[in-house]
């Protein structure tokens, strides 16, 4: 009997001492410098406004080469300085910039660039997402990237919170960049495959998505007014080493991202009685950050 006790006593000892499981928040403030990759200063897009205030998206060249060669001259011009945040759809998009036919383009801008929707999987190391996606036949991660593999070995970004995108009028129009939107709701992922995604927002998306919301159809201002003013957007690689903003993001070929996935899948923590058992590609963004000081 005594030895049966003592056996017991352990066993609830064991139960009391056995670790609390890591919130996907935690394990990302966790996470060892070595699994975090640095975002190149010429991916960063800075877009200031008019009365303050900062909106910095990362930029997706091997998605969209030729879209976002057209954002890096555009911004290199200062193409839209003046420009304004001229849309805001409820939970779905802001879009903002400027798509005067008489304006002059900078040299080397492709005024009608190729419809980058989709490329090829080859040359994409893609880590496989662990569960089901209803828009594409399997969805993964590469370079940082939620992607969607579908027929054809072709691939996309997926329309997530955050994500941006090229305004266009209807095909054979692809849009060329002066138009931008960033998705503040729901992920509409029907858009998919039918414009091209230039990148996502990594800080300040708060400064689209709390704006008031456009009255008039699809979320457009009255003529003659505006949601909010753009004073300057500019690349990061344009700032000095001291101004310049440094953010990274967590590499999905880490021991962190999968345990970050496993938790977002299957959440633990005092509050969730029952874990979900899966997550879908938007749901559980690959974490950015900005880069420690040294």
């Amino acid at each position: 009997m005594r030895r049966l006790l003592v056996l017991s006593a352990l066993l609830t000892t064991a139960a009391v001492q056995a670790p609390k499981p890591l919130t996907p928040s935690e394990i990302v403030a966790q996470a060892p410098a070595v699994d975090w990759r640095t975002i190149p200063a010429e991916d960063l897009l800075l877009i200031d406004y008019q009365g303050g205030g900062r909106t910095i998206v990362q930029l997706a060249p091997q998605f969209a080469p030729v879209h976002v060669a057209n954002i890096r001259a555009l911004a290199g011009a200062g193409y839209w300085r003046g420009a304004s945040v001229y849309r805001v759809q409820d939970n779905y998009v802001a879009q903002w910039g400027t798509n005067d036919e008489k304006a002059a383009l900078p040299t080397g801008v492709v005024k009608r660039p190729p419809a980058e929707y989709t490329r090829s999987v080859r040359g994409l190391t893609i880590r496989r997402f662990p569960h089901a996606d209803p828009y594409a036949l399997r969805v993964g991660h590469a370079g940082g990237w939620p992607v969607a593999v579908y027929a054809g070995d072709q691939a996309s970004l997926t329309h997530c919170y955050g994500t941006v995108g090229v305004g266009r009028d209807l095909a054979p129009d692809t849009g060329m960049g002066g138009e931008l939107y960033a998705v503040i709701g729901h992920a509409p992922r029907h858009l998919d495959r039918n414009i091209a995604i230039v990148g996502r927002v990594v800080e300040g998306i708060e400064q689209l998505s709390a704006l008031p919301r456009g009255t008039e159809a699809l979320g457009f201002y009255k003529e003659g007014t505006v949601a909010k003013r753009i004073t300057a957007v500019r690349l990061a690689s344009a700032l000095s080493a001291a101004e310049r903003p440094s953010f990274q993001y967590m590499a999905e070929t880490s021991p962190s991202f999968a345990a970050y996935l496993r938790a977002r899948a299957n959440r633990r923590d005092d509050f969730y009685q029952v874990p979900a058992g899966g997550v879908d590609i938007c749901n559980a963004p690959v974490p950015v950050r900005r880069a420690p000081a040294r």
